[in-house]
């Protein structure tokens, strides 16, 4: 008598065989098109993945299970798709968040862009003095712009302004004391927080003050012969309101010559330009900080400066050069495109009066509202002419944040295309347009997906409109 096979010995005996697969016509059409070995993996990696899924699954979800030839071949067909498209690409910020960190933070101007495709075109200029035809100093390149626009001796970039914080400590306070107040130990994205780094850089730190409120006598009090920095970390991603008091940095600087110790601002978002010209609720600015004397001073080049991610250090020329003898440079350094988009990023800010028209941050910071709402009605016009009446659609007020730990609990107001599909759920929609080509990001509010238009570039309407149409088929 035949023995009786299990449910999940029947699910392994249909899987269908690689033969079998990889001759499936759409699948045959991308071996020849692209690397064949590397599909040929990527089809048995797929028929694994289901093979192991019917090993593991309990007893009770295997009648529910698929694993047909079909449903191999369609996961197979989505996976070479993605695996053989470029995982960086381009994408559609619907999202509503200017400096979007997942997805780039700032958008690079068009001035950078360029700089950045000439400096691709063959050799580059990256790292030689054309007068000797010798070796040069990359950090030249953004050197005399940076001190230009900050009023600081000096200036240098590297990989990323933790980078840049790091190296300051490593280089003016390895083995010794660096104090900072408690208020300011701060953690932003990724577990960066202040303690840590100071660990890494091989610098203890000394705590003063207490989370609310530290007072220049607590500075003082913490002094001693080890104290080695002054350390004043702008908090950029929160705010503490209340009965609070900080030590301005004018009067850590007169505290710092006093006591022969150097003063280092951490500035954080970094803004070269005052944001109450754009309605935005004051940011520090670097251009005070370098007045009121600090030795060294660091921040994001990918922020409020909207650049490409970097990290900038300015001050005395003394310390600069200090800083980029530290073995550690080498290993933070910039590469040839981040200098080319740094370099024609900060030379938009000689002109600060035309970045609305040149700066896509500063675009989207200035964008009437008028101006955002129509655009927001463009768009509900073409999807509807795309999709009937398959999708709900209205056009309503909404909010845009900064991000990347830029003025925080401050949005700029917007106007937002709201989305509901009687076909699918808000999650299953959102889903659909990030996969789409290119992805589109939202965000979902009160079970509805929200397209914003402040963070959507002109003339986007038309694809961002044809992708609503993809995703309901």
């Amino acid at each position: 008598m035949p023995k009786v096979k299990t449910p999940r010995q029947q699910l392994l005996d249909n899987l269908p065989g690689m033969p079998a697969l990889l001759n499936h016509p759409e699948i045959r059409v991308l071996r020849e098109t692209h690397p064949t070995l590397f599909v040929n993996d990527l089809v048995r990696r797929e028929l694994e993945t289901v093979r192991k899924t019917i090993l593991d699954i309990p007893e009770e979800g295997l009648a529910s299970l698929q694993a047909d030839e079909a449903f191999i071949i369609n996961r197979s067909l989505d996976l070479i798709r993605r695996s053989v498209a470029p995982s960086v690409g381009r994408a559609i910020n619907a999202a509503g968040v200017i400096l979007h960190t997942a997805l780039g933070r700032a958008p690079l101007a068009p001035a950078a862009r360029q700089a950045v495709d000439l400096a691709l075109q063959g050799y580059s200029t990256l790292a030689i003095n054309r007068d000797t035809g010798r070796r040069g100093d990359r950090h030249l390149h953004t050197d005399r712009l940076l001190s230009h626009l900050t009023g600081a001796e000096a200036g240098m970039i590297v990989n990323n302004n933790a980078a840049a914080t790091m190296l300051i400590l490593n280089t003016l306070a390895a083995g010794r004391e660096v104090i900072v107040s408690r208020g300011q130990l701060v953690e932003i994205g990724g577990a960066f927080r202040i303690p840590d780094v100071m660990a890494r850089s091989g610098c203890k730190l000394v705590e003063v003050g207490t989370t609310n409120r530290t007072h220049l006598r607590d500075y003082e009090n913490a002094i001693t012969e080890n104290t080695a920095l002054l350390l004043r970390v702008h908090t950029s991603n929160y705010h503490i309101t209340g009965f609070t008091s900080e030590v301005p940095v004018e009067e850590m600087v007169e505290l710092g010559r006093r006591k022969s110790i150097p003063v280092m601002d951490d500035i954080g978002s970094g803004a070269l330009l005052d944001l109450k010209t754009y309605g935005l609720p004051e940011e520090p600015l670097v251009q005070d900080s370098v007045k009121a004397g600090i030795d060294v001073g660091c921040f994001s080049g990918d922020k409020m400066l909207g650049g490409p991610q970097c990290g900038i250090i300015v001050g005395k020329r003394a310390i600069v050069e200090l800083i980029k003898r530290n073995p550690l440079t080498r290993a933070l350094r910039c590469d040839k495109m981040t200098y080319a988009a740094a370099e024609a990023t900060l030379k938009l800010f000689l002109e600060p009066e035309k970045l609305p028209q040149t700066h896509p941050v500063f675009r989207m910071i200035t964008d009437t509202q008028a101006s955002v709402r129509q655009r927001a009605l463009n768009l509900k016009k073409r999807v509807s002419k795309l999709v009937g009446d398959r999708l709900n659609l209205s056009v309503v007020s909404g909010e845009t944040e900064m991000g990347s730990g830029s003025l925080p609990g401050r949005n700029l107001p917007s106007y937002v295309l709201q989305v509901i599909s009687p076909e699918a759920s808000s999650d299953e929609l959102s889903n659909r347009l990030r996969r789409g080509d290119p992805p589109v990001f939202s965000r979902i509010e009160g079970g509805v997906v929200i397209l914003d238009m402040r963070t959507v570039f002109p003339g986007e309407e038309k694809i961002l409109a044809a992708c609503l149409a993809a995703a309901v088929g």
